[in-house]
């Protein structure tokens, strides 16, 4: 199974992207971590590791996919 993972900050924008998006990935082919970069501030490295710029966003298959421009990661510092 490959893993995704969808980084978002908990603005209506990235909720609205988690529902739309990773809801939407196939749980037989993909397992699917969220992570709310506001409260979990301690993977912001993590997220700027896989090359995620702003939020929301989905890292698949080690490509981040940037769905819409909520927050830079900078802004959640």
């Amino acid at each position: 199974m490959k893993q995704a993972t969808f980084y978002h900050a908990g603005c209506p924008v990235c909720v609205e992207a988690e529902q739309t998006i990773a809801g939407a990935l196939d749980p037989n082919r993909y397992q699917v971590e969220v992570v709310h970069l506001g409260s979990e501030k301690s993977r912001l490295a993590e997220a700027e590791a896989a090359g995620v710029k702003s939020v929301p966003a989905l890292v698949l298959d080690g490509t981040a996919l940037h769905i819409n421009h909520g927050a830079d990661l900078s802004a959640l510092k």
